[in-house]
């Protein structure tokens, strides 16, 4: 838009055009801007049962093509808000490829609120089924129990969404609770609530008894694949020692390993032998004990294994501030007070473990928060797409699906090459053929590593 500027004094029509300041107009979209309908197709399948869902006469978005439209709108980066997916809807490619209908914006808002998410947590299901474990340690491959990692992190939100209660009546956030499949690297369970959602009772909501399956007739080491799907073993922070949900877990037939408080109370009632290399890992102390006090009693008919470790923190020795952690002197238990070390206790009910494999297995817990840089940073999932739960739900779950598609492509887990190369594949720099050559030669690496352990 121009304005025309005419000084005092001189004729009319020779004012100076100049250019009002402002936001520029965005390109409209373009066929080759629309990426990821290879990945779509494969699951459109699965989305058809969603057709009938909440169906009317007068609706033209219905719930398969608002899952698929999703889908491409995290695999498209030229698409970043609500208007770019409409208009994505009217090109002829989306058409003719995904057989996809032209939908307006009020069937979209309209839609965040009528379609219910729980339906796409069999096809979240579903797709992880397909997935084979990769990347992991061949000692977690051997465990009769699937590590499972359980995390929650904040997701944006705006200060009119009022659902979205956080700290003060000004700030606002969603929190995800996710389980993170260890071994398959792999979302597996989430949920969502307001910022201040307490992690631990959606962790007790999502509990399930670890029945064992069917034996089948099948190899030895299939078969021990298959128990090992039956039960669970829960890797939780801090903010899950909670000894009513530990017993709680262990009450529905699966396993934890959980860090809890340095002053915790328990009784010793026998003492490990420390091998050498889990000395060298840090391993301080490995004891079977009876876990809290009279008034928590929760876990008192039950053995339950503490392992103290050494940590040497790394960031406060390079003189970076580090948080403050309680200190706990005692006559019977090591600890380190210098700022630049510290301890963990470790408790599990595992008591057969290698005291360097619980360490070990505790350090995989990073996994998660890696995954959460994934959905937040690279897919961009965070970004408030839909205001109400509801919509905010379906997109968590679509932003979760989006992410197994790509470990189901890329056939192992994505490193931060891999995001690049996958960046610059859905911008239009690389071509699909580059970025199997990509993948196929870190599969070669893969094989080479293991060829040389």
């Amino acid at each position: 838009m121009f304005i025309y500027v005419r000084l005092a004094g001189m004729p009319k029509g020779s004012g100076k055009r100049t250019r009002r300041r402002g936001r520029k107009p965005k390109p409209k979209l373009k066929r080759q801007d629309i990426r990821g309908s290879k990945h779509v197709k494969l699951i459109i399948d699965l989305l058809k049962p969603l057709r009938a869902h909440r169906d009317c006469p007068n609706r033209r978005l219905h719930y398969d093509e608002l899952v698929a439209y999703l889908l491409l709108y995290f695999f498209t980066p030229a698409l970043d808000s609500m208007r770019g997916i409409q208009q994505m809807s009217n090109l002829e490619a989306v058409k003719k490829k995904l057989g996809l209908r032209r939908f307006s914006l009020g069937s979209f808002s309209e839609a965040s609120h009528v379609f219910d998410p729980s339906l796409l947590e069999p096809i979240i299901e579903e797709l992880t089924c397909r997935l084979e474990d990769v990347g992991a340690d061949e000692r977690l491959r051997a465990l009769e129990v699937a590590p499972m990692l359980v995390d929650g992190t904040l997701l944006h939100a705006l200060p009119r969404m009022a659902w979205a209660l956080w700290l003060r009546h000004s700030d606002h956030a969603a929190k995800m609770h996710l389980e993170y499949d260890l071994l398959k690297s792999a979302p597996v369970h989430a949920t969502l609530t307001h910022g201040n959602g307490d992690e631990r009772r959606e962790l007790r909501k999502s509990l399930r008894a670890g029945i064992p399956p069917k034996e089948p007739e099948e190899a030895p080491e299939r078969r021990a694949k298959a128990r090992r799907r039956g039960a669970k073993l829960y890797v939780l922070d801090r903010g899950f020692a909670d000894y009513g949900l530990m017993s709680e877990i262990l009450t529905t037939g699966n396993s934890f390993l959980v860090r809890i408080n340095q002053n915790a109370v328990y009784e010793v009632l026998e003492q490990l032998e420390i091998a050498p290399e889990a000395a060298k890992a840090g391993v301080v102390r490995d004891e079977i004990v009876r876990l809290g006090c009279e008034a928590s009693p929760q876990l008192h008919d039950r053995r339950i294994r503490v392992v103290q470790v050494h940590v040497e923190d790394e960031s406060a020795r390079l003189g970076l501030p580090r948080q403050y952690r309680r200190k706990r002197v005692s006559s019977d238990k090591t600890h380190r007070s210098d700022k630049s070390e510290y301890t963990l206790l470790l408790a599990t009910d595992q008591l057969e473990l290698d005291a360097l494999l619980v360490c070990q297995l505790y350090r995989y817990r990073w996994q998660i928060e890696l995954f959460f840089r994934w959905f937040k940073k690279v897919l961009e999932a965070d970004y408030v797409l839909c205001e109400s739960e509801n919509g905010m739900t379906i997109l968590m779950y679509c932003a979760l699906i989006a992410s197994i598609l790509v470990r189901l492509w890329t056939g192992r887990k994505p490193t931060k090459r891999t995001f690049e190369m996958l960046s610059f594949f859905f911008s239009g720099w690389a071509s699909e053929r580059e970025l199997i050559a990509h993948i196929d030669s870190l599969k070669e690496a893969d094989g080479e590593a293991k060829g040389n352990n």
